[in-house]
């Protein structure tokens, strides 16, 4: 049945889709209480990042202040992080004790990097997620400084051309090869970018631990490095294991409707959700594409009426930054690269966070 009293909406995480269902929300919904709440005070788009890191954009360019972003949408901020969710009860718990009720919520937390099995992670490196986490960590690092990234994936081959501009750089990789999502051609054309560049790879190589001024691999190698990032795949928070169906990943386990099963009311998105009827990578095209319908549900949930599906796309176009001012993209089999493909993304990504400040 719907209700006829304003609902109170949380949006739980400052991630794509819940920003992107903001506006459709207050629009839809002008009475309704709309809180957001995310740990930092501001949200990093993660597509302008590695171009940041390369020196193309200056380091709040690729930024949204949250506070502004609410006082435009006419919604309420609050800075706080989520330690835990009742679903049956409907609360949301925060770090300081508070705990928030909500008729309707949105989990889009994002997932983490860090790498707590691998001894002196903690002390000496930094996860690449939170992006603010790691942006702070960089700008108090010494220039020149020499880096080493643990996960060659094409996200880690993407920070290892921007940080190259800078200083020196090793790519640490467990596996065969680097970039193992993509063809073998954009492969190719990547590792022999890394190379030119000056980027040392390491394959089949596996980290036994980290020390303050390098990474000791298990066949003894040193690696001098002041700044290690972790790299190597997305992991979920861990009270979400604690308190919602995760699947065996430790991801929040939603239906085709975002729906978190088992909890009506509460919809989850981006890498914090596993899509359950379409498993699919922890990829942000994903999470811009779940916030309309993100939106669509939470206002349907509302008002009583049929929700709607999301039927993510089997493949979506990679456009991969290769930190001199060119880029190179895969597409259904097709690879292409050059300083054109740069621009392209560049007006892409300017695009996407002027419709999040408009």
């Amino acid at each position: 049945m719907p209700s006829e009293q304003p609902p109170h909406l949380l949006l739980l995480g400052a991630g794509h889709a819940n920003l992107l269902a903001t506006r459709p929300l207050r629009a839809a919904l002008p009475e309704a209480r709309i809180t957001l709440i995310d740990a930092a005070p501001h949200a990093t788009y993660s597509g302008m990042f590695p171009g940041m890191i390369a020196g193309y954009y200056r380091a709040d360019q690729p930024q949204v202040d949250l506070r502004r972003f609410a006082d435009d949408h006419r919604i309420t901020f609050r800075q706080g992080r989520i330690t835990g969710i009742d679903p049956v009860r409907q609360r949301v718990q925060l770090l300081d004790g508070e705990e928030i009720p909500y008729d309707l919520a949105a989990l889009n937390l994002g997932s983490h990097s860090a790498m707590p099995e691998i001894a002196g992670f903690a002390e000496h490196a930094v996860p690449i997620k939170p992006l603010d986490g790691f942006a702070d960590r960089l700008a108090r690092t010494p220039a020149r400084a020499p880096a080493a990234i643990i996960g060659g994936g094409v996200a880690g081959a993407e920070i290892a051309l921007a940080l190259r501009q800078s200083r020196p750089v090793t790519l640490i990789e467990a596996g065969p090869r680097i970039a193992a999502s993509l063809g073998a051609r954009a492969r190719g054309y990547l590792t022999a970018t890394l190379s030119r560049a000056g980027v040392s790879l390491l394959t089949n190589a596996r980290v036994a631990r980290i020390e303050h001024d390098a990474v000791i691999l298990t066949d003894g190698a040193r690696i001098a490095s002041r700044l290690t990032i972790g790299l190597a795949g997305a992991r979920p928070h861990e009270w979400l294991a604690r308190d919602l169906p995760v699947d065996q990943a430790g991801f929040v386990r939603i239906g085709p409707t975002l729906q978190v099963e088992g909890h009506a009311t509460l919809l989850a998105a981006g890498d914090s959700a596993a899509m359950t009827h379409a498993p699919r990578p922890k990829v942000g095209v994903y999470a811009v594409r779940q916030g309309p319908v993100l939106a669509q549900n939470l206002i349907a949930l509302h008002r009583g009426q049929t929700l709607t599906r999301y039927d993510p796309q089997r493949d979506y176009l990679k456009i991969i930054s290769l930190g001199d001012g060119r880029a190179l993209a895969e597409w259904h089999g097709v690879t292409l690269h050059g300083r054109w493909l740069w621009r392209w993304k560049d007006r892409i990504d300017r695009r996407f966070l002027r419709s999040l400040r408009a």
